[in-house]
């Protein structure tokens, strides 16, 4: 959880979609530690899977508490994950995912519909 407002103004010097992120209550990065994986190679990976899960609970649990939240992408963009392990001090071997902006929002939004119905599949492709 990052509530340093001096390092939440930093964030938008490497990050050009994290305008809102200085006027965010709160922010919360979360940091992947792949050495802990317990499968087999071929499943290594599904830790991008269990941080996209935990971003998604984030903004979740935030919509139910009537606040704002906005998912902003960190992996896999190198000069992103570089930014925030230098700028939060965050080991090497850790992978920087997501940095999740948190307040109360300046206005209303609606959200976008984005359905359709050409892009579902029943049965069948």
């Amino acid at each position: 959880m990052i509530t340093n407002q001096d390092k939440l103004k930093r964030v938008p010097e490497f990050h050009p979609y994290s305008k809102m992120l200085p006027g965010a209550a709160v922010a919360i990065l979360v940091v992947a530690d792949p050495s802990r994986v317990k499968y087999e190679e071929e499943l290594r990976q599904l830790w991008i899977q269990d941080c996209s899960a935990a971003t998604q609970n984030i903004l979740l649990a935030a919509h139910s508490l009537g606040l704002g939240a906005v998912w902003l992408a960190v992996y896999p963009d190198p000069s992103r994950q570089n930014g925030m392990r230098e700028l939060f001090s965050i080991p090497e071997e850790m992978v920087p995912f997501s940095i999740i902006s948190i307040g109360y929002p300046a206005e209303p939004k609606q959200a976008a519909d984005r359905y359709d119905e050409t892009r579902i599949h029943r049965e069948i492709w």
